[in-house]
């Protein structure tokens, strides 16, 4: 079955007792034993769910992958996958990185005696450069949040497996619609769900999957013993959002794309990124590992002034810290997503104070483009003293 299939067919046939299309919710959290040494396969909450483990299941067959596993939040996931390793271990990860990545490694896990080398690992060669004899994993994202820059997951898998490395893909901008890294040679992938998975903005969730059953089995292991599982109300919300991702993203996708061809137009905008347009630099590595470029649209504007207005002019789109909704948000890396990363460190991966980042809902295009663009209009006086980067 084509993924659109698979994610819309989640559950549906589960339930052997009523039929139901719909999945239901399982609050229980102990079930009762058939006899001693019998189980239902359902013991305890946290370590299994019914509502849950449909999630689960979902995820893990969009993604190619072997087995799934629901958690709190993207975070969540992203800690527990941390667990695989042990102090003095050391990660190579993506140097554009989503700044509660950031947070989580530098300023908990380090604690732990975990090592993280900050590499752009567009660059192979930077790579294979950090690669030390305690280093255990590649961390990438890509698109990278928020300058959507590239990584071509195949060839860092090769490197990757050429050291004995695992390599771990936050694939929550992509989502298994656009993109699957464990057909690329992954072997772990990771989502915040409450993005484009929940897709409705009213849903906290992460989600991991594995492939190979001894790393599953480590993962699970994991998942139970640190317990950060996604409830049986939010498996039902995302469930339920992961059915219409398809429709979503195309929408998404098809709208980003005429908005960041209208930005590099407007006078007011110095630098536009998206995938999707033909000269960006990673087009053709993104065109040759997914079969889309997802609805993130980063731009700077030509000077930190008219970032305050900008913002302020903004009628549809709504000013707000996340992505991945249907409706279209708008957010400032600077004091918002990447704020725990430190000025200097921001500045010279490139989240200056003149970015702004664009998660392009399903709204009508013409309707974003007109409230984007009289937003912008209301700037162009504050670029006499334009600054470039």
């Amino acid at each position: 079955m084509h993924v659109e299939t698979k994610l819309v067919q989640a559950g549906v046939g589960r339930d052997g007792t009523t039929g139901a299309v719909s999945f239901p919710v399982y609050y229980a959290t102990a079930y009762r034993h058939p006899s001693l040494g019998q189980s239902t396969g359902y013991d305890y909450a946290r370590t299994a769910n019914p509502t849950r483990t449909v999630v689960e299941e979902a995820i893990a067959e969009a993604e190619s992958g072997d087995a799934g596993f629901a958690c709190a939040s993207g975070m969540a996931a992203i800690h527990t996958v941390m667990g695989l390793f042990s102090k003095g271990d050391h990660l190579i990860v993506s140097l554009d990185l989503y700044g509660g990545t950031y947070r989580l490694f530098e300023q908990v896990l380090t604690r732990y005696g975990l090592q993280f080398s900050y590499v752009d690992l567009r660059d192979l060669r930077a790579l294979e450069d950090a690669v030390r004899p305690e280093t255990k994993a590649v961390f990438i994202e890509t698109p990278t949040n928020p300058l959507m820059q590239i990584t071509d997951i195949r060839a860092v898998s090769v490197i990757a497996k050429k050291y004995g490395l695992l390599t771990l893909v936050d694939n929550t901008f992509m989502t298994p619609y656009c993109q699957r890294p464990l057909e690329l040679g992954a072997d772990l992938v990771l989502h915040s769900a409450t993005k484009y998975l929940g897709g409705h903005n009213d849903v906290l969730a992460g989600l991991i999957v594995t492939k190979g059953a001894e790393l599953s089995e480590k993962v699970r292991f994991l998942h139970n013993s640190i317990g950060a599982v996604l409830g049986p109300q939010d498996s039902w919300l995302l469930l339920r959002g992961m059915k219409t991702l398809a429709l979503r993203m195309e929408r998404h996708q098809s709208n980003a794309l005429a908005i960041a061809e209208k930005l590099r137009e407007h006078p007011a905008v110095a630098e536009v990124f998206y995938p999707g347009l033909t000269d960006h630099p990673g087009y053709e590595i993104q065109s040759g590992q997914a079969s889309g470029y997802s609805g993130m649209v980063s731009f700077r504007v030509r000077s930190a002034a008219q970032v305050a207005p900008f913002l302020e002019h903004l009628r549809i789109v709504s000013f707000a810290e996340s992505l991945g909704g249907v409706e279209s948000l708008c957010t400032y890396p600077a004091t918002q997503t990447h704020a725990d990363i430190p000025q200097e460190i921001r500045e010279y991966v490139g989240v200056c104070d003149r970015l702004l980042r664009l998660s392009v809902g399903i709204e009508h295009p013409e309707d974003l483009i007109a409230d984007i663009s009289q937003a912008l209009d209301a700037t162009l006086s504050l670029i006499a003293g334009e600054c470039t980067r």
